[in-house]
């Protein structure tokens, strides 16, 4: 039941985000799912003790496989997709904690709340990017009709 919810709220808070950043009405829906996935990801990680960096890398990870599949099928910009999709993940609260933190003159904890929320920012970053990467190899193979090796045992061929 606890994962139903979390599905339904983390779908609702991206709809919602996809709203508020102009994407068109026809791929809200869709802005939904891939954020719900990404946070599934990210939840199901953190249910599992992975480290709070690690399972936002995972969930931007996740975000981006399934945003460039959209994007591809609905001939849409990729970054409909991702903007809205990485909302859950984003770490707002611990920043905002940091900034509390240091308000009240606790610059200690400050300092490792913005750490933290900088560390997971970045494994956001490098989740979109490592996707990015890797769908370009993806479809750059597929697109070619035959991989290097294929292509290289062929030469081979008429050489003997």
């Amino acid at each position: 039941m606890d994962y139903i919810i979390q599905i339904i709220v983390s779908f609702i808070a991206t709809a919602c985000f996809g709203i508020i950043f102009n994407v068109p009405i026809k791929r809200v829906f869709f802005c939904g799912i891939v954020g719900a996935m990404g946070w599934i990801v990210y939840y199901v990680s953190i249910q599992r003790e992975i480290d709070p960096v690690q399972a936002s890398f995972l969930g931007a990870f996740a975000v981006a496989i399934a945003a460039h599949v959209l994007a591809k099928k609905y001939k849409t910009p990729m970054i409909v997709f991702n903007v809205s999709g990485i909302i859950p993940l984003v770490p707002g609260g611990i920043a905002y904690n940091a900034m509390r933190s240091a308000v009240e003159n606790d610059y200690l904890v400050s300092i490792q709340y913005g750490f933290k929320a900088f560390m997971i920012s970045g494994a956001i970053a490098m989740g979109l990017a490592f996707a990015e990467v890797l769908m370009q190899l993806i479809f750059k193979a597929r697109d070619s009709g035959r991989s290097r090796f294929q292509h290289v045992r062929k030469k081979h061929k008429r050489l003997l």
